[in-house]
């Protein structure tokens, strides 16, 4: 399985919702590594690294938190960083 690394930045009511805790929390069942922080805008941005589908199952499991409503997404695929072993919050 081909890894990959995401920069994905979400719009909506993502702050104050719960997204970095369930964003950390799905990262680690599912294996992927990376960060997730809030921004000034109101948005949230993360890196993600790991394989299509955990990127994939991480998205889902945080749109499926209570009060989270993704309204918008900015995808773009971005270089690996080698050596992470986890995801966290920034």
């Amino acid at each position: 399985m081909t890894k990959i690394r995401r920069q994905i930045r979400c719009y909506g009511a993502v702050q104050g919702v719960g997204f970095r805790y369930r964003a950390c929390h799905a990262a680690d069942v599912v294996g992927a590594t990376g960060w997730v922080s809030n921004e000034e805008d109101g948005s949230v941005c993360m890196e993600i690294q790991g394989t299509e589908e955990q990127i994939d199952a991480v998205l889902l499991m945080i749109e499926r938190g209570a009060y989270v409503r993704i309204e918008q997404m900015a995808v773009k695929t971005i270089p690996l960083v080698e050596g992470e072993c986890f995801f966290r919050e920034r």
